[in-house]
Parts: C-alpha cells; structure tokens; sequence
C-alpha cells in the first residue's frame, strides 16, 4: 500500500517524531519556495524583458526592484473585491483556486534533487533516515501531473461562466479550445517518454537518464521535446499562444470580472504554472537531477555532497527553460486564432502520433530482431501515404466550404 500511494520510504514501519518532523520540512520548503519561485519569477520577467527593450524595469521597491510584486500582491489584496450581480456566487469564488491550486501540487511527485548515482534512485540520508528530495512518489506519478494539469481547464471555464458576462464567457470558451487541443499533442509526446523510460514514476523517468545519451531530449530523438515545449506553451497560454487574453478581441478574457485577491491567484497561478511546466520539462526530457555525464566522464561539483548537488544541477536546467519563456515572451508576435488551432490539430498531433508510432515500431522490432532499417523504411512510408491523404482531406474539406459559401 505504501508504495502504491508513493509514500516517503521513511514513514514505512514503525514512525517517530523524526520522520514527521522531516516530512513536515519538506511540505513546507516546497511551497514556501514554491511561492517566493513565483515572485521571482515575475520580478526575473520582467528585469529580462526590459534588458531586452532597453528599459530599466523595476528599480525602486527593493534593491534591484525585488520587493516590487511583493508591493504589487499587497497592492491587489487590499483592492476591493466584488462579485458581480450575475455571477454565481459559490463557482465565482471556487474558480481561482482551481487555477491556482494544481501548479502546486505538481511539485510533490516531481524530484527536486538527490543522488540518482549509481543505481541509488534519489535516496539520500537525512538525519540519519533514508527518504527522497520529493514529498512522494506513486507508480502513476506522471499520470498525477496530466490530471492536475487538467484541473486547471476547469478553473478557466468556470471563471468566465460564473462571472454572469459574456465576455469572460467567450474568452473562457476560447482557452478551454486551446487547452484541449494542445493536451492531445503534449499527452502525445509524453507518451514517446514513458515508451523509452518504461515507468510512470517520476523518479523512475529520472533514474533512467543516467548519461546525456540517455537523456529523453536524446533518446526519443528531440522531436517530442519540441512538440512538448510548444505545446505546454501553449497550455500556459504565454506568448506567442497568449489568445486567451488577447486585449484587441476579448477586452481582457476569462478574467475580466476578477480584482483583489481572486484576480491576484489568476496572476500568481500563470507564472507558478510555467516554473511547474518548466520543472516537469527538466524532468521528463533532461534528467531531472542528475548531472550531465558523458561516458564514465560525470559532471561534478566539488567539495559538495551528491544530494545537494543533484538540487542544484535541477535549479540550472530550470533556469534555461524560465529565460526561454520570458525570451519567447519578449520576441514572438501572437498568432491568429485559426492558425492557433491549425497549428495544433494538422501539425503538432499527427506529427506526435506518428512519432511516437515509430519509436513503438523501433521498439517491437528490437525486441524482435527486426531489421531496423526495414522497419524505418516501412514506418516512413506508411507515414507518407497517411500525409498524402491527410492533405487531400484537408483540401476536400477547404472546397466544400468554399462552395458552400458561394451557394449561400
């Protein structure tokens, strides 16, 4: 049962106050950081951002502006809050904390450090107890985080329901669309990871990255990573995907009847979702973890223990990601809606199935012993033909409309 529910090895068999007192330490280390991550986070934001157009950014609250969305969250919570008259009051309410609440609870089955050397599977010693750098770590851990992840859709569609307008009405149908769109193509990608990694476990995905060559980023050869990339983009609704909040169409989206705090959680949950997004990332296709390791070469910091060290190696990835959102943030135009969804129904899905098709293919034949370039050779044709027909579908499709709109 214990390792059903992904309990810390150290609470199995007979529990004294030192257990406890490590696991009450690691809750509250992980939300704790995991709140002031999201202030930094908007700070980093924008200083990068106004780097990039030759602005200063924040300066004046807090050296180097840092204490500046610590002004702006007091700022937001003593603002008045309403409900509008038309709003259901109950769902209103609810709403945000659907939004805000999943992005942290991703961060208890993801491994934030740990020694994964050697076969030792992120366990370090504490206090002279044995547990691991993650609050828990169920055999379907990965599957915990799709379905968190899928929580906050309903966040987002009851925030422009309940609000009694139909104008968070249209920009919360609108995100809905795109988030269940674009979760077909990241569900897709993820998939070539469980494929070659062979578990659902977070810790397990990490254990199997043990060299760079063994790096899913690697091994599933770059295209679901890619695909990933764009499509948690995409769910998080940053640029260029940020639709859900396009001022010139939707005055303001799903949010629109939203001030003081309800409205700050909506604030906070976007950027606490992309370092989440961004840790599930480093997780899933850089490992997690552990150190770059080429060989019987390993990268290695000295004079610091392995378990810290992997904390610190997660960190460093995490923060290539953070800046390649705020770059993307910074640099890419936003796209129209059709090209949105086109772009995610006739490129990314078919391109993510078909690949993960061919790894499985790659797979069986391995195990096999089947040609593998036969078996390549096979896969791409097939490949081809259902592109052929695919784009003949498309064109079908295109002048039925384009006669339809000239009979009317």
């Amino acid at each position: 049962m214990a390792a059903l529910l992904g309990i810390d090895p150290l609470l199995i068999g007979d529990l004294t106050w030192t257990p406890l007192i490590i696991v009450a330490i690691k809750i509250l280390v992980v939300f704790t950081v995991g709140l002031v991550g999201t202030m930094f986070m908007v700070w980093f934001e924008r200083k990068v951002i106004a780097g990039m157009q030759n602005r200063v950014g924040p300066n004046k609250a807090g050296p180097f502006g840092l204490l500046q969305t610590l002004a702006d969250g007091m700022k937001l919570i003593f603002k008045e809050g309403f409900v509008p008259d038309r709003a259901n009051s109950l769902v209103y309410r609810l709403a945000p904390f659907l939004a805000f609440v999943p992005a942290f609870l991703v961060w208890s089955v993801l491994p934030l450090g740990g020694d994964f050397r050697d076969g030792k599977g992120g366990v370090v010693t504490w206090f002279g107890e044995e547990t691991r750098v993650q609050l828990a770590d169920p055999p379907v851990g990965i599957l915990l985080v799709l379905a968190l992840s899928s929580i906050a859709v309903y966040g987002i569609m009851l925030a422009g329901w309940s609000s009694g307008s139909k104008y968070p009405l249209l920009g919360s149908v609108r995100a809905t669309a795109q988030m269940v769109s674009y979760e077909a193509a990241l569900g897709l990608s993820l998939a070539a990871v469980l494929l070659t990694a062979g578990t659902l476990s977070t810790a397990g995905i990490v254990a199997s990255q043990e060299g760079l060559s063994d790096w899913h980023l690697v091994a599933t050869g770059v295209l679901p990573f890619v695909i990933f990339m764009i499509a948690a983009t995409a769910e998080l609704h940053r640029p260029p995907f940020d639709l859900v909040e396009a001022e010139q169409e939707l005055v303001g989206g799903f949010n629109t009847e939203y001030s003081s705090f309800r409205f700050a959680l909506f604030f906070l949950a976007e950027f606490m979702n992309t370092i989440t997004m961004s840790g599930v990332i480093v997780t899933l296709f850089l490992g997690g973890p552990q150190p770059p390791a080429i060989g019987d070469w390993t990268a290695d910091i000295p004079l610091i223990n392995n378990g810290i060290e992997g904390t610190i190696w997660f960190i460093a990835k995490l923060f290539i990601f953070l800046y390649a959102y705020v770059w993307m943030r910074g640099t890419l135009p936003r796209l129209r809606y059709d090209q949105l969804m086109d772009f995610g129904w006739k490129l990314l899905i078919p391109i993510s199935l078909g690949w993960f098709l061919l790894l499985a293919a790659l797979r069986v034949g391995d195990q096999n012993d089947w040609n593998t370039v036969a078996v390549t050779v096979a896969v791409l044709a097939v490949f081809a033909v259902s592109y052929v027909l695919f784009l003949a579908a498309i064109r079908a499709s295109q002048r039925n409309r384009e006669m339809e709109g000239a009979s009317v």
